[in-house]
């Protein structure tokens, strides 16, 4: 059901590559909700994914850029300005670690690939907010949201440096926060998203036990894309408007957990299993 939550509101989304990205979700569900946006996303991503299939959906056009390149931003802005003037919101899903990807662990990451998922998956958060700030692009109570995930406050098995670049992310919404809210009314949060069965996602190691184990944790269960998707439009909407600097659990409780019922009783199982032995 839509409520014109975002109607007449104006944005960009980064970061959809098919119909399993939660950006490719709110996409969806920002167009349903009323909403004009530009779709972007690098290059080289493109070429692997669907979002001009998105694009026709959603009745716009995808600008392709690079968030590690400050040229790909300033262009992207440029289009966004010469098509809406201002702009209502921002979407930042943007994550990639190649040390993730190539399996090395956090003790032995390589500093190349280390670089690289600092700058595309955090840095490139303040690039944008940054010259969109230089340019006065976003509308008074305009909102911009960045996801990202519980691994910044805690050590998870195998999430290795996106950890150290997801912490980063979130105090660039901080610090940015307090700077243009303080100027411009502008507000900037972080999602805490559950692990989700993402194309990304799918290829992190062990990620089916992940998702087990926090649903098992979570008394509400992990939440879906879909559902991420609904919660963001909220922060895009007008219902939000003193809501800034806040990274905002949407985990089905699991961040507040420390040990499940569910979760004990496949730990005794386990336990009895080895003694067993």
């Amino acid at each position: 059901m839509a409520y014109n939550l975002l109607k007449g509101k104006k944005g960009i989304i980064f970061g959809a590559l098919n119909d399993k990205s939660i950006a490719w979700k709110i996409a969806e569900k920002a167009y349903e909700e009323g909403a004009e946006f530009i779709l972007t996303n690098a290059p080289v991503a493109m070429r692997y994914g669907e979002i001009k299939e998105l694009a026709k959906q959603c009745n716009t056009e995808v600008v392709p850029a690079d968030a590690s390149s400050m040229k790909d931003i300033e262009n992207l802005l440029d289009v966004a300005e010469k098509k809406y003037g201002k702009i209502d919101f921002i979407l930042h899903s943007i994550g990639m670690s190649l040390n993730v990807r190539k399996g090395l662990p956090y003790d032995k990451v390589n500093y190349d690939y280390y670089h690289k998922t600092m700058d595309i998956s955090a840095i490139s958060f303040h690039r944008v907010i940054q010259e969109a700030k230089k340019r006065d692009i976003m509308n008074e109570w305009g909102s911009i949201v960045a996801l990202t995930y519980v691994a910044a406050q805690r050590t998870l098995y195998r999430y290795n440096d996106m950890a150290d670049a997801k912490a980063v992310l979130e105090s660039i919404a901080r610090s940015f926060g307090y700077m243009y809210g303080r100027d411009k009314n502008v507000r900037i949060n972080t999602i805490s998203q559950s692990p989700t069965m993402t194309t990304a996602g799918s290829g992190v190691k062990g990620i089916d036990n992940l998702l087990d184990f926090t649903e098992r944790m979570s008394p509400l269960g992990n939440a879906t894309a879909e559902e991420c998707a609904d919660y963001c439009i909220t922060l895009f909407s007008d219902l939000t408007r003193k809501v800034t600097m806040q990274n905002l659990f949407h985990d089905g409780g699991f961040s507040s957990m420390g040990m499940s019922e569910r979760a004990m009783m496949v730990y005794n199982k386990s336990l009895e299993q080895e003694e067993e032995e």
